[in-house]
């Protein structure tokens, strides 16, 4: 089990140089530059840049080297002194804008992951045990529901019925009085009432697929060879189906951690946008807009981190779920 966790993180070490290669080249594709974006905030403003002002700017940014050499500088940065760059938008480092919003990020996109697995892999055990029941029939209908709706109007929904039944909106992740308050029991009590908006929506999708992933896994585990044969041992069913179905139906589950992981990140940008969250998404979509380059490829090399990061978990965790990966490894 050791040696394949250690091939397996070896193997994603070049794996992440070549992603962060490809991902400063694509923030580099589109027309312009940050300079040219914020000529044209300015003449918007009522204020007109020369070019010899925009030149001059571009030289003092570092943005007149070539894209290779900017990169080159941008990677070394990091390695050597965990420099990201600097964010132009926020005219500070991107570390610290990093560390500004990544906190909050964590909570939203943790709590979001352990809602979709809790609910998903329960209902979905169940769902196949009692195939063709009212539970069934129920719980399907809610997945294929989930997986319809779009996140935002889900958003907008639930924000109305928050805003009828109780009196607030829940936009945000806290009060009023809470946001710049000292941590307190009652500001973490308001967070987590803040949380549960949020969570059903960006979660409830991908909480509806691994529903019906688990459903069809464990309808296919049920009756195999080892089942009867438990069955027939006169083992009980509550063993039996947690013994052997449910631990083989896991597989593919667990497989999605990967891209569950960078999706929540990546998949929250509307939701965030709409319920006013102070998450990293409205900041990687205002990167982008206005082409700050070096925040916008510090936030895709984190979601580039994290989808490696959650595949080597998937496979450590299907290695320790399923015997024959181990076997296989140490054959070849």
């Amino acid at each position: 089990m050791l040696q394949y966790s250690i091939k397996r993180i070896l193997m994603a070490i070049p794996v992440v140089v070549f992603i962060s290669f490809i991902v400063f080249n694509i923030i580099q594709l589109p027309p312009g530059d940050y300079v040219s974006s914020y000529s044209a905030q300015m003449t918007a403003a009522g204020e007109v840049m020369t070019q010899e002002d925009m030149d001059q700017m571009r030289a003092n940014l570092g943005l007149d080297r070539p894209v290779y050499e900017q990169y080159a500088i941008w990677i070394k940065k990091i390695v050597l002194h965990g420099d990201f760059g600097f964010s132009f938008n926020y005219n500070k480092p991107v570390l610290d804008v990093v560390k500004q919003y990544m906190g909050l990020t964590l909570v939203v996109s943790l709590v979001t992951m352990a809602f979709q697995y809790l609910v998903a892999i329960p209902i979905g055990i169940y769902t196949a045990v009692k195939q063709y029941s009212a539970g069934d029939y129920f719980f399907s209908g809610i997945s294929f529901l989930g997986m319809a709706t779009p996140n935002f109007l889900l958003a907008i929904i639930l924000m109305y019925l928050s805003y009828t039944w109780f009196g607030d909106p829940l936009l945000g992740l806290f009060s009023n009085e809470y946001v710049n308050a000292p941590w307190s029991m009652d500001k973490l009590m308001d967070l987590l009432k803040h949380l549960v908006i949020p969570v059903i929506v960006i979660g409830l999708a991908s909480t509806a697929d691994l529903i019906r992933v688990m459903r069809g896994q464990m309808l296919d585990e049920l009756n195999k060879p080892n089942v009867v044969t438990a069955r027939s041992k006169g083992l009980s069913e509550t063993k039996i189906l947690f013994k052997y179905p449910t631990r083989a139906a896991l597989n593919p589950i667990v497989s999605t951690f990967g891209w569950s992981l960078s999706s929540i990140f990546t998949g929250s940008t509307i939701t965030a946008i709409v319920l006013n969250l102070p998450i990293q998404g409205p900041v990687m979509y205002k990167a982008l807009l206005g082409q700050d380059m070096y925040l916008a490829g510090s936030w895709l090399l984190f979601m580039a981190l994290l989808t490696v990061l959650g595949t080597l978990i998937s496979d450590i965790l299907l290695a320790w779920l399923d015997p024959k990966i181990r076997t296989e490894f140490r054959g070849n």
